[in-house]
């Protein structure tokens, strides 16, 4: 199903004022799930992990799934004040369920694991069992009812999964996300980015649905998305905002946000330098939003190894391990870093 026309990347996606309710829901549609990808994609070279999208355009809400089918170690980082909730386990995954919808959105991520029983021929035998994980954005800001991803729209998202391919913009989770929420007036649409990156065997995928209280910003401090002043065609940080703002009175800030993201590489990693890579990608993305991590944003890093590639190591240093850690996260997070400018380009 082609899915409907929406905003070029070139026009001001302002977010309508919301009406949360009485609103319409899953009942009130005949809902078909959108899985064509669009033309906005990044190709990625790596073999054994696959990406497929689906929406149901009468919210726009979505879903995207990461899967790995052989599967693979995972962490998690979780940080803000407003944190979405999470479904599934912590330290392993074949399949990563990304979804809008709030808390109604977790119901994509099963429908994901009975698509993968389905695989399996339905053998529940404890060497069999696959494992999904996922994680929600509130998009209920940015539409006018309460369509939200359920299992029947999960499942069409892993159908539709394919290898070397990543749906960015208003596609999948990110169909109905915004950033910029200063003042709802100021607040644009944002959507899903990736980006890829490969040095000699290394290989790093980033992806990220963007729904954050900050803006997105350039490399160059210039701002991207999100806070757009009608009246004046320009956008600006936050932080002007809320200097003012308390020169005058209190400040204000649209709550609903959550960003959530995912990074795959295939270096070998200790499972305490997973969890420090993690972290150290996570914490870099404060450069591309700001502000990032704050009390009405709950943001989620998903992050995964393959364990295909071991890196040399220095047997004269302690804590190799550590320092590869190190050095994979300061190239991942500029990695992680083009994913945030590609889910608005």
């Amino acid at each position: 199903m082609t899915s409907p026309d929406r905003p070029t990347p070139a026009q001001h996606a302002l977010v309508p004022v919301p009406d949360f309710g009485p609103s319409r829901s899953n009942d009130d549609y005949t809902l078909r799930p959108v899985t064509d990808p669009g033309d906005r994609v990044v190709e990625f070279d790596f073999p054994g992990v696959e990406v497929g999208t689906a929406e149901y355009a009468e919210g726009p809400t979505g879903a995207t799934v990461v899967h790995v089918p052989a599967g693979a170690r995972m962490s998690i980082d979780a940080r803000g004040g407003a944190i979405g909730l999470t479904y599934g386990g912590d330290d392993y995954a074949h399949a990563i369920c990304l979804a809008g919808g709030s808390l109604y959105g977790l119901g994509a991520a099963p429908g994901v694991a009975a698509e993968l029983l389905r695989r399996k021929e339905n053998n529940a035998g404890w060497e069999h069992l696959q494992c999904v994980a996922g994680a929600i954005i509130y998009d209920f800001g940015a539409r006018d009812n309460a369509v939200y991803p359920d299992a029947a729209l999960g499942r069409a998202a892993l159908l539709a999964a394919r290898p070397g391919r990543f749906p960015v913009g208003r596609r999948g989770a990110g169909a109905a996300a915004s950033v910029g929420k200063v003042d709802h007036a100021r607040c644009e649409f944002a959507g899903q980015g990736a980006a890829f990156r490969r040095i000699g065997d290394v290989k790093i995928l980033a992806a990220t649905v963007v729904n954050a209280v900050g803006v997105v910003v350039d490399r160059d401090g210039t701002v991207v998305r999100g806070n757009y002043d009608a009246a004046t065609g320009t956008r600006r940080l936050p932080q002007l905002d809320y200097a003012d703002a308390f020169a005058s009175g209190a400040p204000t800030t649209v709550p609903g946000n959550t960003t959530i993201s995912v990074v795959v590489t295939n270096v070998r990693l200790g499972d305490r330098e997973l969890a420090y890579f993690g972290r150290q990608v996570h914490g870099s993305m404060h450069r591309g939003i700001q502000p990032f991590h704050t009390n009405l944003d709950g943001d989620t890093l998903f992050t995964l190894t393959t364990d295909e590639v071991d890196l040399p190591k220095n047997p004269a240093r302690t804590g190799a391990d550590s320092l590869t850690s190190v050095a994979l996260g300061s190239v991942a997070a500029e990695v992680m870093w083009d994913a945030i400018l590609s889910s608005v380009r």
